[in-house]
C-alpha cells in the first residue's frame, strides 16, 4: 500500500536537489560573506593606519619645532644683556640700564617671530623685578606667577606646561643671592589657537575631526559638530596608539590615538564610518547584484528541476499510487523524447502485462476458491450423518413427532446451505442461522454433557457479505477435537466484537485436551501456508477469507481462558447482496 508519510515532501527528490544546490551554494554566499568582512577589515586597518601615521607625523613635526624653541630659550638664558640687567642692575644707569632692555626686548621678539605658535616670549628678571615682554616692554614682575613658573619648573630643563588656562615653555637660570629663587626665567606662551589651527593637517578625511590634549587642554580642529561639542566629552576612554568607535551628534565615528611621550600630548582623529562604508557601498551593490543573481539562478534551477525532473516522477508516483489501489485503467502520456518517455512506455507495458496476469490470476483465484468451497461442501462429516439419522431413529421409536418435525427440518435447512451452489459470499446473518442449525442439532446429541452458549448477531452486521461455510466449520471443530471426549460440562461460546472498521467473530470452549505443541502447530499452519501439505478446514477457512478481504484478515488461535480453544475470525465490514 502506498504510504503517504513516506512520500512526505522532505523525502521528495525534488527538495534533496534544492538541498545539494544550495549546499553547492553556500560556500560561495560564504566566500562573499568573507571577502566583504575582509574588505571592511582592511580598508578599517588601513584608515587607522593612515590616521596613525599623519598624528604621529604631526607630534613628529610638533617635538621638532618645540625642541627647537628649547634651543632658543636655552640660548636666551646666555644672552649678555639679560644676565647683566639680573646681576649688576644695581651698577647701571638707568640709561644703560633702558639700553640692556631694549637689546632684550629685540632678542625675545626675535624668538616670538621665530614660530608661528609662539604667542609672547617674557623674561622674568627676579632681581630687578620685572618682566621684559617681547610684545609689550618692561613690566612690573608677577612675584605670585614668577613662584607659579619656578614651582612647576624642573631645573633649567624646558617643558610644556598650563598655567592661567595657557601652555608655555620655561627655562630658568639658577641662583642668585636668594638662594630660593632663580635668577630670571624664560618663559614662551604658546598660541593655543594656532596650534589647533594646526591640526588640521592631521584631518586626511572630509568632515572629520582632531583632538589635541595636553593636560587639561582641549584643541579641537575638524567640522563644526566638532567645534561645537563639548571637548570634554570627545575624549574617548581608550588606551594610548589605540582605536574604537564612538557615537557623535547622531553619527558613528571611527576613533583613532596616537601618543607622545616628549610632549605629554595625545592626538585624536575622529573619521566619520561613512568614510569606510562609502567606498564599500558599491561591492556592497556588486554583492545584492551577486545575490539576485544567484537567487535567480536558483528560482531557475528550481522551476527546471520541478518541471523536467520532480513532475515526471511525481505523475509516475501518483500513477503507482493508482495502480496500488487496483486501477489499472491507467495510462501515462509524455510528450519529451526523453528517458521519463522510456519510463512511461515501460510502465504503459507493464500495467498492460499485469492487467492480463491478474485476469488470469483472478479467474484461477476464483475457480480455487470453488473448488476448495465444494471440497469443503463434499466432505460432511460421515459420523455427523450417521448420528444424525441415529437421532431420527430415536425419535421414531420414542414416538416423538414433533421431535422428528423439528429434527428434519433442521437438518434439511442444514443440507440446503451445503450443498446449495450458487454465490460463494453470504449475508453474514445467514451464515450464522445455519451455524446455529448446526449447534441445535448437535445440542440433540450432546445436550447432556455440551452446553452451546451462542450470542445473538447484533442487528447491524447482519447485512455484511462473509465467505460460505466459515463459521460451522470452526464450531465442529469444537465439537469434534476439542470436546467429543468430555463426560460433562463442556462449553462453546460464540460471541461477536464490532470495531469502527471490522468485527470479529470469537468461538472458544474449555476444552482439556489441547497442548502447547498442537497449538504451535495450528497457529504455524495458518502463517505458513504449503500448498503442498494437507488443507486442514481451519486453514482452508483462512485462506478463503484472506482471498475474500486481504492479509490483514482471517484467523488467529490462541488458548481460550476457559482452557480450550480460541479462534478469532477477523472480518471486513462489506455490505452487497446475496442470492442465497
Amino acid at each position: 500500500m502506498f504510504n503517504s508519510k513516506e512520500y512526505s515532501l522532505q523525502n521528495t527528490i525534488f527538495i534533496k536537489l534544492i538541498l545539494t544546490f544550495l549546499l553547492i551554494m553556500a560556500p560561495i554566499f560564504l566566500l562573499g560573506v568573507f571577502m566583504y568582512k575582509w574588505s571592511m577589515d582592511s580598508t578599517k586597518e588601513e584608515l587607522a593606519s593612515t590616521a596613525l601615521s599623519q598624528s604621529h607625523f604631526y607630534l613628529s613635526d610638533l617635538e621638532n619645532e618645540v625642541e627647537r624653541m628649547k634651543l632658543l630659550q636655552y640660548g636666551a638664558l646666555e644672552d649678555s644683556d639679560l644676565n647683566r640687567l639680573a646681576i649688576l642692575s644695581e651698577a647701571m644707569g638707568t640709561i644703560e640700564q633702558m639700553e640692556r632692555i631694549n637689546s632684550l626686548r629685540h632678542r625675545l621678539y626675535a624668538i616670538h617671530n621665530s614660530s608661528p605658535l609662539i604667542s609672547n616670549v617674557n623674561a622674568h628678571i627676579y632681581p630687578i623685578g620685572k618682566t621684559i615682554s617681547s610684545i609689550t616692554g618692561a613690566e612690573q614682575l608677577d612675584e605670585d606667577r614668577y613662584e607659579a613658573i619656578h614651582a612647576a619648573a624642573q631645573g633649567k630643563e624646558a617643558r610644556i606646561m598650563e598655567m592661567q588656562d595657557q601652555l608655555m615653555l620655561s627655562a630658568m637660570k639658577p641662583y642668585g643671592s636668594n638662594k630660593e629663587m632663580p635668577l630670571f626665567i624664560i618663559e614662551i606662551e604658546l598660541d593655543t589657537e594656532q596650534l589647533s589651527r594646526t591640526l588640521h593637517q592631521v584631518l586626511t578625511y572630509s568632515n572629520s575631526g582632531a583632538l589635541l590634549v595636553t593636560g587639561t587642554q582641549f584643541m579641537v580642529e575638524g567640522d563644526d559638530v566638532f567645534l561645537n561639542y563639548d571637548t570634554q566629552s570627545l575624549l574617548l576612554k581608550s588606551q594610548q596608539d589605540g582605536e574604537g568607535t564612538i557615537q557623535l551628534g547622531g553619527q558613528s565615528y571611527f576613533v583613532t590615538a596616537a601618543h607622545s611621550d616628549y610632549l605629554n600630548m595625545t592626538v585624536y582623529t575622529y573619521i566619520p564610518e561613512t568614510v569606510i562604508s562609502e567606498p564599500m557601498q558599491q561591492i556592497m551593490t556588486l554583492a545584492w547584484i551577486f545575490v539576485a543573481a544567484v537567487l535567480a539562478i536558483m528560482g531557475i534551477y528550481t522551476f527546471f528541476t520541478y518541471r523536467f525532473i520532480h513532475q515526471p516522477l511525481l505523475t509516475l508516483v501518483k500513477s503507482f499510487r493508482k495502480l496500488e489501489h487496483g486501477d489499472l485503467s491507467i495510462s501515462i502520456a509524455h510528450k519529451s523524447n526523453d528517458e521519463f518517455r522510456y519510463i512511461y512506455g515501460r510502465f504503459n507495458q507493464m500495467v498492460v502485462n499485469l492487467r492480463s496476469l491478474i485476469d488470469q490470476a483472478y479467474k484461477q483465484k476464483i475457480m480455487a476458491q470453488r473448488a476448495e468451497l465444494k471440497q469443503l461442501q463434499s466432505q460432511i462429516n460421515p459420523h455427523f450423518l450417521y448420528n444424525s439419522f441415529f437421532i431420527l431413529n430415536t425419535m421414531a421409536n420414542t414416538g416423538d413427532l414433533d421431535g422428528i418435525e423439528t429434527f428434519t427440518t433442521q437438518l434439511g435447512g442444514y443440507f440446503q446451505f451445503v450443498t446449495r451452489n450458487a454465490s460463494d459470499e453470504v449475508a453474514l446473518h445467514q451464515e450464522i442461522h445455519h451455524a446455529r442449525l448446526y449447534t441445535d442439532i448437535q445440542s440433540l446429541r450432546f445436550s447432556h454433557r455440551i452446553k452451546v452458549d451462542f450470542e445473538l448477531l447484533p442487528q447491524e452486521l447482519e447485512p455484511y457479505l462473509v465467505p460460505r461455510l466459515i463459521v460451522q466449520p470452526v464450531i465442529e471443530n469444537a465439537f469434534e477435537h476439542s470436546l467429543e471426549r468430555m463426560a460433562h460440562n463442556g462449553l462453546i461460546v460464540i460471541r461477536f466484537v464490532e470495531d469502527a472498521a471490522d468485527y470479529r467473530i470469537i468461538v472458544e470452549d474449555n476444552g482439556d485436551t489441547l497442548t502447547d505443541e498442537s497449538l504451535h502447530q495450528m497457529s504455524f499452519a495458518l502463517q505458513h501456508y504449503d500448498s503442498q501439505q494437507e488443507t486442514t478446514g481451519i486453514v482452508n477457512i483462512h485462506r478463503r477469507i484472506i482471498y475474500t478481504y486481504g492479509e490483514e484478515y482471517g484467523l488467529q488461535v490462541m488458548r481460550s481462558e476457559l482452557g480450550g480453544l480460541k479462534v478469532v475470525m477477523r472480518l471486513m465490514k462489506r455490505k452487497g447482496e446475496s442470492d442465497v
